[in-house]
């Protein structure tokens, strides 16, 4: 049973880099055939993927935040992390990291993913 954990901070100032990092326990996220996702849920808005890695370490972003976001891995930690530069207000969202076993780049519905973290609040304001 593949488990992950989000941590980071809460608070992030405007035009500051948000930075989360996701624990995975119950798999290797270089061994396990599983792609690594970052996806977010503003207040009262629906999923949306932002980008995910591969076992690989293929990186995949969503276009419209591309040029903000980096995804990388430190594999001795089982670790991956989400960095979100230049952050405003309206990446205000609760952050999930979610495993799946293809690439899927629409976050529509939760049960498209096969493993969940249970989510993170970030908070964009100064």
């Amino acid at each position: 049973q593949v488990q992950l954990q989000e941590s980071g901070p809460g608070l992030v100032r405007p035009s500051q880099t948000l930075s989360l990092t996701c624990t995975v326990s119950g798999g290797s996220i270089k061994t396990s055939y599983y792609y690594w996702n970052w996806i977010r849920q503003p207040p009262g808005k629906g999923l949306e993927w932002m980008g995910a890695i591969g076992s690989s370490g293929s990186t995949y972003y969503r276009p419209s935040l591309k040029s903000r976001t980096s995804i990388s891995r430190d594999t001795s930690k089982n670790q991956f992390t989400l960095q979100l530069s230049s952050v405003t207000p309206e990446d205000t969202a609760l952050y999930y990291c979610a495993a799946s076993k293809t690439l899927i780049l629409a976050a529509t519905n939760k049960k498209l993913y096969d493993y969940w973290g249970q989510g993170t609040q970030v908070t964009v304001s100064s």
